[in-house]
C-alpha cells in the first residue's frame, strides 16, 4: 500500500476362510470385490482431496481458482510471529487461507512461518520488495546465488507458495516502479527471476503480478507497460483500498479489472484492501464481498493494519459484516473447492 513501510524483516486382503469357489462364481464375486475395492480407495481419495487444504494439494504446484476460493490477511507481526494471524482467525470466526508478508531483497524465504501458514490450512504470500535494487542489475544475474538460494528454500517447502516481486509497480512510491525504474527494466527483472526458479526446480510457486488500482487523477497509469507476459504469471494481484465514503467496488477496483483483461485472462486476487472506520467499514467490507464475486475474482486479502488510515477489524458491527461475507463465500462454494474456513 502507498506510504507505509511493511516489515521486512501440506482394503485389507478379506479372509477366504476354507471355501473354494469354482467356475463363473467365483470370478463374478472376485470381479465384484475389485469393484468395490476400487470405490472405496478412490472414494478415500476423492475425500482426502475434498478436505485438504489448499496449501497441501496434490499437485504441489498448483491451487484452486474458482473465483471466491480466498480469504487472506496480512497482519503486524508477520512473519516473525502467527500470532497475530490467529487473533484475526479467532476474532473473526474465520480462519484465513492466505496470510502475506513482504520480504526485503537479501532476506530468505521465512520457512517456519510457511509452515506455521500450512498448519493453519492457509498458503503463503511473499511480496519480495527489491528496495533500491537496480532492475537492471537483477536482470543481468547479479543477484542469482540470493535468488538461487531463496529458490531452493522454496522448493524445499514442498507445498504451494505464492511469490510476488515488486508490487505496486505502476505507482510512484517505491523505488522499482514508475517514475523510479522503467517498464522494460521491470520486465527484464521480473521475467529473469522466474527463469532463475524455474531453473532451481522451484515448481511449486505461484507467481502473482501485483499492480496498484488505476488512480488517473492521482498519476497510477494502466499497468500495461509492465506485464511481463503470460509466460511469466500465474495470477494477477491488485491493490485498492476504500479511502471514501463514495468509495465502490466498481469504481476502486473495476479500471484495473478491465485493464488487466486486456492483458490476460490469469485469476485476479485482490492482493491489498482496506476500509477504514470513517468511510464506513461495514459497508465496504460488504461491498467488497459482492464486487469480489461479481467480477469473479478469486478472493481478497484484508490488511489488519493501521497504515494510511486504521483498516483494522474491530468494531462489532465491522467484524459482523466480515463474518457474514464469509458465510456466504462458504455456501457458495462448490462442493469440491476449498472454502475459508471457519
Amino acid at each position: 500500500m502507498t506510504r507505509y513501510r511493511r516489515q521486512t524483516a501440506v482394503p485389507p486382503h478379506p479372509r477366504s476362510g476354507r471355501r473354494v469357489l469354482r467356475g463363473p462364481r467365483r470370478s463374478g464375486l472376485a470381479a465384484a470385490l475389485v469393484v468395490l475395492l476400487a470405490v472405496v480407495v478412490l472414494g478415500g481419495l476423492w475425500v482426502v482431496h475434498r478436505d485438504r487444504p489448499p496449501g497441501s494439494s496434490t499437485s504441489i504446484g498448483a491451487l484452486p481458482t474458482t473465483p471466491g476460493s480466498y480469504l487472506g490477511v496480512y497482519v503486524d507481526g508477520v512473519p516473525a510471529s502467527y500470532a497475530g494471524v490467529t487473533s484475526f482467525a479467532a476474532a473473526t470466526e474465520v480462519r484465513p487461507n492466505v496470510v502475506s508478508y513482504y520480504s526485503g531483497w537479501l532476506e530468505q524465504f521465512r520457512r517456519g512461518f510457511a509452515e506455521a501458514a500450512g498448519r493453519h490450512g492457509a498458503v503463503p504470500l511473499v511480496q519480495i520488495d527489491p528496495t533500491n535494487i537496480s532492475m537492471t542489475a537483477i536482470a543481468s544475474g547479479h543477484y542469482d546465488s540470493y535468488l538461487t538460494a531463496y529458490a531452493r528454500a522454496v522448493r524445499g517447502y514442498h507445498r504451494p507458495v505464492i511469490i510476488g516481486f515488486g508490487h505496486e509497480m505502476n505507482a510512484y512510491w517505491y523505488t522499482w516502479g514508475h517514475r523510479h525504474a522503467t517498464p522494460a527494466e521491470f520486465v527484464a527483472a521480473w521475467r529473469h527471476i522466474v527463469k532463475v526458479f524455474r531453473a532451481a526446480g522451484a515448481r511449486n510457486v505461484t507467481w502473482m503480478w501485483t499492480v496498484n488500482a488505476i488512480d488517473m487523477p492521482g498519476g497510477i497509469p494502466s499497468p500495461k507497460p509492465w506485464w511481463p507476459g503470460r509466460a511469466y504469471v500465474t495470477w494477477v494481484g491488485i491493490d485498492g483500498y476504500y479511502l471514501s465514503p463514495s468509495a465502490e467496488f466498481a469504481s476502486v477496483f473495476g479500471p484495473t479489472v478491465a485493464a488487466v483483461r486486456e492483458l490476460t485472462g490469469a485469476p485476479i486476487l485482490v492482493a491489498e484492501t482496506g476500509a477504514s472506520p470513517s468511510v464506513g467499514q461495514p459497508g465496504k467490507i460488504t461491498s467488497l464481498f459482492a464486487g469480489t464475486r461479481t467480477y469473479g475474482l478469486l478472493g481478497f486479502i484484508w490488511f489488519d493494519v493501521v497504515a494510511s488510515g486504521d483498516y483494522r477489524l474491530r468494531a462489532p458491527d465491522a467484524i459482523a459484516a466480515y463474518r457474514r461475507g464469509a458465510t456466504t463465500y462458504r455456501e457458495a462454494r462448490p462442493p469440491d473447492q476449498p472454502t475459508p474456513r471457519r
